[in-house]
């Protein structure tokens, strides 16, 4: 089993097991609304559309190709960061409206948690290069008093 895990985390890389991890995230959060949709207070924008169990088909959609981008190479996985960050950036922009309405006064709270948690860390992980080696530490000067 360990070995298998070691393939895996090697074959998936750092940007791999991130795009997996939030992949399999989103695509569980899916489907939590479709098994027990939870209220749709504050998400009032887009339930005029349709209710939140069609809602969590971006999720489930949008996390399987977040994790199957996982498995593609650096340089072509960021469709995958792209993906994982079309929910959040629509969950945020409804509790933004819904607050600025006045449906909603805890939105701007559950907005701002979206854009730093969910947008803001995807969009940092979309930076991150695979490999980095951090710069070599400068040898101490001998001889020399301060």
């Amino acid at each position: 089993m360990c070995a298998a895990v070691r393939r895996l985390r090697k074959q998936l890389g750092r940007r791999g097991v991130f795009l997996l991890l939030v992949g399999i995230g989103k695509t569980c959060w899916g489907v939590s609304f479709l098994v027990d949709p939870p209220s749709a207070q504050g998400l009032e924008l887009l339930t005029q559309f349709c209710s939140l169990r069609h809602w969590s088909w971006l999720w489930i959609v949008c996390g399987t190709v977040t994790s199957l981008s996982a498995f593609l190479r650096v340089g072509r996985d960021g469709f995958g960061f792209l993906a994982a960050l079309i929910p959040p950036t629509v969950w945020a922009l409804a509790y933004t409206v819904a607050v600025i309405s006045g449906d909603y006064s805890r939105g701007g709270f559950v907005a701002v948690w979206y854009a730093t948690s969910h947008i803001g860390v995807i969009m940092w992980a979309a930076t991150v290069p695979e490999y980095s080696v951090p710069p070599a530490s400068r040898p101490a000067r001998r001889g020399k008093a301060a």
